[in-house]
């Protein structure tokens, strides 16, 4: 097996421990609780993988999350169906939320094995307006939003040419689902799994946590190495998905400290109320640095390698605008900064 491998915007994991230090091989699992595997499929990004999970249920399994549906990750599924899981078909295909790389092959699933998809409502609806282009992810708005916040006009125009990256990634999207909401509890193989909605990363992401197994599925919310990608989008262009990040780590301060995590990027572990203090710290961190660059006006663009200090290639350009737009629009909230909106339509901060 590969050992995991370093991120660029990796950051440091004091006192989680890791039970599995090494991932599984393409197109084969590791048991990481009694029913439950671990699956990893790739990425065609920086962030490489995505890590799934396989649940049984009764004569299948339930797959939380789906990986993005290209050549590559359907090859690695087509592995397992014809080995792994050869005896023990996909009975329900649970998605935390729409990102590409969490319902990129969903429907492809439903299809293949006639189950339903379960989906938190917004995150489906958020699916369907993506895959249509809508939702901030149309060209024009994406172009606008990043020269709105400084980005040159090269750069700004590089990302039309993009096209709708959400389509490439998801080649369809379920007609139909069946709602995961905040406080069901869904019975998968004997076990009650409670589903929590968290939002800032996404718009209603859900979470899973066994309290027989004292297992959590995080999702992309909590993170063991890299910090969670918590952005304002073109859509909602005066969000404060910071505060809504920020205030979603409550959620899982009550889950026993001794819980085992299983992140959709990066390695399981234990140490879950460590991390939090640390994802905490880390954001105090990253907006005070952001008031103290914000003696004079700047935009966000400017910003970005105040907080991002590893260079970024054209993908994660595109994250770090919309996290810096994030920490300012959360100090902009507090009182802290002021906005200055130029003639030139870019929007500039300042400390208050």
């Amino acid at each position: 097996m590969k050992p995991e491998p370093e991120h660029p915007l990796a950051a440091p994991a004091p006192g989680l421990v890791h039970p599995w230090p090494e991932p599984p091989e393409g197109g084969a699992s590791i048991l990481v609780a009694p029913g439950i595997r671990w699956i990893r499929m790739p990425l065609p990004f920086q962030l490489n993988h995505i890590n799934l999970w396989l649940l049984d249920d009764g004569d299948g399994v339930t797959v939380v999350d789906t990986g993005v549906g290209l050549p590559p990750t359907r090859a690695l599924w087509e592995t397992l169906f014809a080995g792994e899981l050869a005896a023990q078909p996909i009975v329900r295909v649970l998605v935390t939320h729409f990102h590409p790389d969490h319902i990129g092959n969903a429907d492809w699933l439903v299809q293949r094995f006639g189950v339903e998809l379960w989906c938190p409502q917004a995150e489906w609806l958020m699916a369907q307006l993506a895959w249509q282009g809508m939702g901030g992810n149309d060209a024009e708005r994406r172009v606008s939003h990043y020269r709105r916040h400084g980005v040159p006009e090269a750069q700004a125009e590089a990302f039309r040419g993009r096209g709708n990256h959400f389509r490439q990634l998801v080649p369809s999207v379920a007609p139909d689902f069946r709602a995961v909401r905040e406080g069901d509890v869904v019975a998968i193989g004997g076990r009650r799994w409670h589903a929590f909605t968290v939002m800032g990363h996404a718009p209603e992401h859900a979470c899973l946590f066994c309290p027989e197994a004292n297992v959590l599925i995080s999702g992309d919310q909590v993170l063991p190495k890299i910090t969670t990608n918590v952005s304002v989008w073109p859509d909602q262009p005066n969000g404060n998905p910071l505060k809504l990040y920020l205030d979603s780590l409550a959620r899982f301060r009550p889950l026993p400290a001794e819980t085992l995590v299983l992140p959709s990027h990066g390695l399981p572990f234990r140490g879950l109320h460590k991390r939090l203090d640390y994802l905490q710290h880390h954001h105090d961190e990253r907006l005070s640095e952001t008031i103290d660059a914000l003696a004079e006006p700047r935009t966000a663009c400017d910003l970005v390698p105040v907080l991002f200090r590893r260079p970024l290639d054209a993908h994660q350009l595109g994250f770090a605008i919309g996290e810096t737009v994030a920490h300012l629009h959360y100090l902009e909230a507090l009182g802290q900064t002021m906005r200055l909106v130029g003639g030139d339509g870019v929007h500039r901060f300042r400390k208050a």
